[in-house]
């Protein structure tokens, strides 16, 4: 997996989150729920890394926009 620069956590509640599953269903699963909280980035594939178990997925998020009951950042005021 690629390193982590200081962009992806240049703020206070910013998160890389990266996850390590038995499978692509398992790892899926996982950034679904996420994403069902909190503003994700969208992910679209697994990698696997020679000779170890499982698959990795990393994604982004953002504490500081938790969605809504219809999945949708509350709008901010202007």
């Amino acid at each position: 997996m690629e390193a982590i620069n200081e962009t992806h956590v240049s703020e206070p509640g910013l998160v890389v989150v990266d996850v390590a599953a038995a499978d692509d269903e398992t790892a899926f699963a996982f950034h679904t729920a996420l994403a069902a909280r909190w503003a994700t980035t969208s992910v679209e594939r697994t990698t696997r890394d020679p000779g170890q178990p499982g698959v990795r997925l990393r994604c982004y998020l953002d504490l500081r926009q938790p969605l809504d009951a219809s999945g949708q950042a509350p709008a901010v005021p202007r």
